[in-house]
């Protein structure tokens, strides 16, 4: 019987290499059956974070709990997690099979208990049929596949993934996220994932913890982090954003009237606090700006210099008139479209919602 999923728990982890700090008070509680990103840029210390959890570093300070047990003292073969690294890591030498018994036999497992489990694990994966083939003769996909086997295998509580897909191309990239998601459901584990790329944790992740210099940002949904960034840093970081600087010219209750440098006017919900006067940047995703050929509220002048199909949208390249670059992103109408180089007119979409911050 598979044990239930476990919980994760990191609590005020902190550490550092030389004078600075690669990971800085971080606390973060994840669910059992739960797969939470993290997500950042190189550097920002997601990759240490998951090295503590996995016992492959020792942090300074604070500690890491699975279920109900604390397992700072262990070391990585007994904190029954499972990891699979971005270059695989696999044997070379080893056949498929033996690299997915190499974690049992380490553990003490029968032989004939690992015969079962690598049939099980080679069955999950698709890869029965490479059983006796060497590493070397497979391709980056199905390498990736033998390494989620061999962490699977020794019934993990905690899985981490570190930059999995990151070798692969685009097309295998999604056919193994779509197979790691499916195996982590279908096992119940825990999973924690590491990646630059926010498509990625935006695909498949339950949460998302976007990290910078050491710390987590914001914690929340992909839906949550996408439409409703904390900092100006998380709305620059995920997706595609234009900033539109302005001021706060209107209170009204919950809403906010921003009277854009540019000349527009836009009432903008917030729960933030701002007064009468404050400088701001009013944040909007090019899919929330539109594109039209007469003046109206809420609308101010662009020249419309580039438009790029981009599968079902088309991606606008426009100026306003001090010159700064926006995007805006329509869905793509067969036989319309604007004159190249002309003149138009750019508004909020219909159901945009702009974030407001503080302007430095």
């Amino acid at each position: 019987m598979r044990m239930p999923p476990q919980p994760l728990t990191l609590d005020g982890l902190t550490h550092g290499y030389g004078a600075g700090l690669a990971v800085d008070n971080v606390t973060l509680e994840v669910r059992g059956g739960e797969l939470v990103a993290l997500l950042g840029p190189s550097g920002c210390g997601k990759t240490t974070l998951l090295r503590i959890i996995g016992g492959f570093v020792t942090q300074i300070s604070g500690s890491v709990i699975i279920g109900d047990r604390r397992v700072d003292s262990y070391p990585p073969n007994q904190r029954e997690v499972g990891v699979v690294f971005q270059n695989y890591a696999l044997f070379p030498h080893m056949t498929v099979a033996e690299n997915i018994a190499y974690g049992l036999a380490a553990r003490g497992v029968s032989k004939a208990l690992q015969r079962e489990r690598v049939a099980e694990m080679l069955a999950t994966v698709q890869m029965t049929a490479f059983a006796e083939r060497k590493p070397r003769q497979l391709s980056g996909g199905q390498q990736q596949r033998v390494a989620l086997a061999r962490a699977l295998a020794v019934r993990p509580r905690i899985l981490l993934l570190d930059e999995p897909f990151a070798a692969l191309d685009k097309n295998l990239r999604l056919d193994l996220q779509i197979e790691i998601k499916r195996l982590q459901r279908q096992f119940g584990l825990t999973a924690i994932l590491v990646t630059h790329d926010q498509d990625e944790a935006m695909s498949i992740a339950d949460k998302i913890a976007v990290m910078n210099k050491g710390r987590i940002e914001q914690l929340g949904s992909p839906i949550d982090i996408y439409d409703d960034p904390s900092t100006l840093f998380v709305n620059s970081f995920i997706g595609s954003s234009n900033l539109l600087a302005g001021t706060i010219e209107r209170l009204e209750a919950g809403t906010f009237g921003v009277r854009l440098d540019n000349g527009a006017f836009w009432p903008v919900a917030s729960n933030r606090s701002f007064a009468r006067g404050d400088a701001v940047f009013a944040s909007v995703r090019p899919e929330q700006l539109t594109l039209a050929t007469a003046e109206a509220p809420g609308r101010f002048p662009v020249n419309h210099a580039l438009s790029l199909p981009i599968g079902g949208m088309l991606l606008h390249d426009v100026r306003e008139t001090n010159g700064a670059k926006l995007k805006v992103a329509e869905p793509r109408v067969p036989g319309t479209s604007l004159s190249m180089g002309g003149a138009a007119w750019c508004g909020l979409a219909a159901n945009a919602r702009p974030s407001l911050f503080p302007r430095p």
